[in-house]
């Protein structure tokens, strides 16, 4: 079995079951407990389980708040490496961008380093990834979450509101066709607002395991979004909301 139909049957297990031991995936799908660990794990950034002593459980209500950046890029590297390539064409002349602190987002700034533009950020982590580039940036300040490595609170929303960009790259952690866009994090979410809001256009970079889900904090409607850009074509009622809703699907 391929991992990734493992790990959506694994998925179904836990619906099913609500929690399940590393012993008896083993056993199920013969595979050794170190490669079910490691699913595990991935299923637990996605904020699906909990990671027990000798298994795990299902959450409940919403997404694991605040799993670390460093492991959270680890997930789904190549589906963010091919949202990034998918949109290059456009963000490529982009001058004033302003940026959330996903991974999705990191990966699709990472391809703009020979460019001459001006990013707004409210992560720390692009001044590893840019800081000797001659990209212009601009740090919201703020209050630091050493997990996500953003920067969040009031001082990163005033400086937010001094500026104008073209566009806004933001991610979440689910969208539902009902609930719209929602995140895990409050205090991020309410920053994520303040860059839509000075933005001229909305992008939206996701990867396909995000249809179709739902976290703890609204961020907005899809009324909001001019740009839905994501790493596999998405079911019939994705396309049409989109079309309905006058966003650009890109896949």
């Amino acid at each position: 079995m391929a991992a990734r139909d493992r790990l959506k049957a694994i998925k179904e297990k836990i619906k099913i079951e609500k929690k399940v031991t590393v012993s008896d995936l083993s056993r199920t799908y013969k595979v050794t407990e170190e490669t079910i660990r490691r699913d595990l794990e991935k299923l637990e950034a996605e904020g699906f389980l909990t990671r027990t002593f000798g298994g795990a459980v299902l959450n409940n209500t919403v997404p694991v708040e605040n799993v670390h950046f460093y492991k959270r890029a680890a997930i789904h590297s190549d589906e963010k490496k091919k949202i990034a390539a998918a949109f290059y064409d456009i963000l490529k002349d982009k001058v004033t961008i302003s940026i959330d602190s996903s991974t999705t987002v990191m990966e699709a700034i990472k391809m703009l380093k020979d460019k001459e533009l001006t990013i707004l950020s409210v992560s720390t982590e692009i001044f590893r990834e840019l800081g000797d580039t001659n990209i212009r940036i601009i740090s919201s300040g703020g209050v630091f979450n050493k997990k996500t490595l953003s920067l969040q609170g009031q001082v990163a929303k005033d400086t937010i509101g001094r500026y104008h960009v073209e566009i806004a790259l933001i991610s979440c952690t689910g969208l539902d066709l009902d609930r719209g866009i929602t995140d895990t994090s409050e205090s991020e979410t309410e920053v994520k607002r303040c860059m839509i809001k000075q933005a001229e256009e909305v992008a939206l970079l996701v990867d396909h395991t995000k249809f179709g889900k739902r976290a703890f904090a609204k961020l907005l409607d899809f009324d909001g979004v001019d740009y839905l850009v994501t790493d596999q074509k998405p079911n019939n009622d994705w396309i049409q909301l989109c079309e309905e809703k006058n966003i650009r699907l890109i896949y």
